[in-house]
């Protein structure tokens, strides 16, 4: 049928007809939205509708065509995932009371991504083969059932791949993150990822870091990003952070991981970056004392600079307060931190991001416990680095919403 002889039926015939083809989110599209799917797939074309992760909401300073865009991304991503595993096999894994698992299975194995040994904690393979609210009840089910292990620092892959889902909405549609330079990243083995820091309230630059590298390596890989003590220290919010994925920042936990083969993020700024007012935004401060280059030189891990433009505008901070620290230390004692930044909005600006991963920097002499002044050396010859692409960026882009 053509244009014209679809536009002469109801809705509920347009989507009799969907049905029957098997078009995906078509419960979802206005009649419009069905007539034209229809047309390109009886035409022969290929419909450029998927399902949403949510409803449409408009969003302030977001145009049409950057919704456009997020959407060609998530299918292309969506493609990608469907490749990770096979839908004609399913798992025969059982539980001791009898379970059967019956997910897909991972491609090239015998077992799906809750079961299989290989790379289960670094690779992360969509449980049922995609991301998508209606997946959730599978996982739900296999949460529930207590059907797989956690890794040792708490990292639960159905936890992940929940919060995965939820976040590419901010990724995709609000923040419009724009990532260069992923080809510099290690798709095997450790790696050490560092970045510049900011945000002042929430941790957004180390979960869109994240999503980053979940979204557009080749192979999508976890960041395992170690967090501050506040993160580790709430009831809730720790627990949650550590189902993500999230690790406490000491050497003891990075170390672990590294010597597994994982991917770190690490942000040696650490709370003076996280807290910079307005008008220091983008000045990268010290990297610390080199902590970081004295772990990948003991455990031989290649380091991957990483510069992230649009973290420090999100909630910009219009002051700094050493009453609010002493507050914040006084009921968590253990938090280090001098001077808390004071926001004035409390929804997240949606300005647009742009990531860049830079060339890794080799370990120079692995295993061997390297010169303090030398280390030092090496962590300012990085944040260096960062600081000149993110001047390259600033200067590169219009606005911060463009």
């Amino acid at each position: 049928m053509n244009y014209d002889e679809l536009s002469l039926l109801k809705k509920t015939e347009l989507l009799n007809r969907a049905r029957q083809i098997g078009l995906r989110g078509r419960s979802k599209m206005t009649k419009a939205e069905l007539i034209e799917a229809l047309v390109d797939i009886e035409s022969g074309e290929e419909a450029s509708f998927v399902d949403e992760p949510g409803p449409v909401i408009p969003i302030p300073g977001v145009s049409l065509e950057d919704r456009a865009e997020a959407r060609v991304r998530r299918i292309d991503l969506y493609d990608r995932l469907a490749d990770l595993v096979d839908q004609e096999r399913r798992c025969r894994w059982r539980s001791i009371e009898g379970h059967v698992c019956g997910l897909p299975v991972v491609r090239g194995e015998e077992t799906c991504a809750l079961h299989c040994d290989r790379d289960r904690y670094d690779t992360a393979i969509p449980i049922t083969g995609r991301l998508g609210f209606d997946t959730w009840p599978t996982l739900l089910r296999h949460l529930h059932l207590a059907t797989y292990d956690i890794d040792a620092i708490g990292l639960d892959p159905v936890v992940h791949e929940m919060a995965w889902h939820m976040l590419n909405g901010i990724y995709y549609d609000y923040f419009r993150v724009e990532v260069e330079g992923i080809e510099n990243l290690p798709m095997d083995g450790p790696a050490m990822i560092v970045a510049n820091h900011g945000g002042a309230a929430l941790p957004y630059d180390a979960a869109m870091l994240a999503l980053a590298v979940l979204n557009e390596a080749p192979r999508p890989r976890r960041v395992r990003v170690s967090a501050t003590e506040i993160f580790n220290m709430l009831p809730w919010v720790s627990h949650m952070y550590r189902k993500v994925g999230a690790v406490y920042a000491t050497h003891e936990d990075a170390r672990h991981l590294l010597e597994r083969g994982a991917m770190l993020g690490v942000f040696p700024e650490g709370e003076s970056g996280f807290m910079k007012p307005v008008w220091q935004a983008y000045h990268v401060q010290r990297f610390g004392r080199g902590g970081f280059v004295q772990l990948a030189e003991q455990t031989g891990t290649p380091i991957v600079p990483v510069a992230i433009l649009g973290a420090e505008e999100v909630h910009p901070a219009v002051a700094v307060s050493k009453r609010l620290a002493q507050l914040v230390r006084f009921i968590f004692p253990q938090q280090r931190v001098e001077e808390i930044a004071v926001f004035l909005n409390p929804v997240p600006l949606p300005v647009r991001w742009r990531i860049r991963f830079l060339p890794p920097v080799m370990p120079e002499n692995p295993g061997v416990e390297p010169d303090p002044l030398r280390m030092l050396e090496r962590s300012e010859d990085i944040r260096r680095s960062v600081q000149t692409t993110l001047d390259t960026l600033l200067a590169a882009r219009g606005t911060a919403f463009s």
